[in-house]
C-alpha cells in the first residue's frame, strides 16, 4: 500500500493558511503570483512568484517589487547597540592582552582611554563593509532580520554604503533629529537614508 504524498506548501487562501499541499496539487488551487506561500523551514511567507518551482509549475514570472516592510527606529537602535556590544568585547580583549606588556596602573588607564575613540571608527568601517555584503547587514541587523537595501530591495554598493554611514553625522546633528525624522517618514528613512537613497527593511510577517 502506497503512503500518501506529504504536503510541504502552506497556502494563504481567503486570508487563512491552508494545507500543507504537495507541489503537484497546487495546480488545482486558485494561486496567483501574489498569493502567500510558505515551506517548512521558512520563518515567513513569500509570494508565489518568488518560488522558482512555482513559477515553472504555474507559469508565473518573477516580479521585482519595491520593499513594503521597514525596520522601525527601535529595531535599528537595538541592532546598533548589539554591534557596539560585540565591538566593545573585542576592544576589551585587546586591552586585556596589552596588560601582559603594560604593568603600571597609570599606563593601563591611559591605554584604556586612548583607544576608546577607535570604537566608533571600527563601527563605521564594519557597518559600511557588512551592509554592502551579500547579507546586507551587520551582526546586530542580521539577528533582528533587518537589512540595508536600495529603493528596490537590492544590495547597495560599497561606495554607497560608506557614503551612507558617513552621512549619519547629519542624522546625529542637531539633537538626533535626522534619526527622529524616521517617525515622520512613510518608509521610516533617516536623513542618511534619504541622502543615500537606501532603505532598512525587515522580513514580512503575517
Amino acid at each position: 500500500m502506497e503512503s500518501p504524498v506529504k504536503g510541504e506548501y502552506t497556502v494563504v487562501i481567503n486570508g487563512k493558511p491552508t494545507g500543507p499541499y504537495p507541489l503537484a496539487s497546487l495546480k488545482e488551487l486558485d494561486i496567483h503570483p501574489g498569493t502567500f506561500v510558505r515551506k517548512p523551514g521558512m520563518d515567513d511567507y513569500k509570494e508565489a512568484h518568488e518560488f522558482p518551482e512555482l513559477r515553472e509549475l504555474l507559469g508565473f514570472s518573477h516580479t521585482k517589487t519595491a520593499p513594503q516592510y521597514f525596520a522601525s527606529f527601535d529595531q535599528r537602535l537595538l541592532a546598533s547597540v548589539i554591534d557596539y556590544f560585540f565591538i566593545a568585547i573585542g576592544y576589551a580583549l585587546l586591552v586585556l592582552l596589552s596588560f601582559l606588556f603594560i604593568t603600571e596602573k597609570n599606563e593601563r588607564i591611559v591605554a584604556i582611554v586612548t583607544g576608546l575613540p577607535i570604537i566608533p571608527v571600527v563601527k563605521f568601517f564594519y557597518s559600511s563593509i557588512a551592509e554592502a555584503s551579500g547579507k546586507q547587514a551587520t551582526i546586530g541587523k542580521a539577528l533582528l532580520n533587518i537589512k540595508v537595501t536600495d529603493m528596490m530591495g537590492n544590495p547597495i554598493s560599497l561606495s554607497n554604503s560608506f557614503g551612507r554611514n558617513a552621512a549619519k553625522i547629519l542624522s546625529v546633528l542637531p539633537a538626533f533629529f535626522g534619526y527622529l525624522y524616521s517617525f515622520l517618514n512613510r518608509k521610516q528613512q533617516c536623513f542618511h537614508d534619504l541622502i543615500a537613497n537606501t532603505l532598512v527593511t525587515k522580513e514580512r510577517l503575517i
